[in-house]
């Protein structure tokens, strides 16, 4: 095998490990409720 293609192979297996690391970690957060003033003329609308 000539030496580009190891390396090829190399960062190809380093990319989809990489891919499946971030598939598998755990992101979710839990929703957040925010209260607002509103005028009372966006009301009238």
């Amino acid at each position: 095998m000539s030496r580009s293609l190891v390396i090829l192979i190399v960062v190809l297996v380093l990319l989809i490990a990489g891919l499946f690391l971030l598939a598998g970690r755990s992101t979710e957060q839990q929703p957040v409720q925010i209260e607002k003033a509103v005028a009372l003329e966006n009301l009238a609308n």
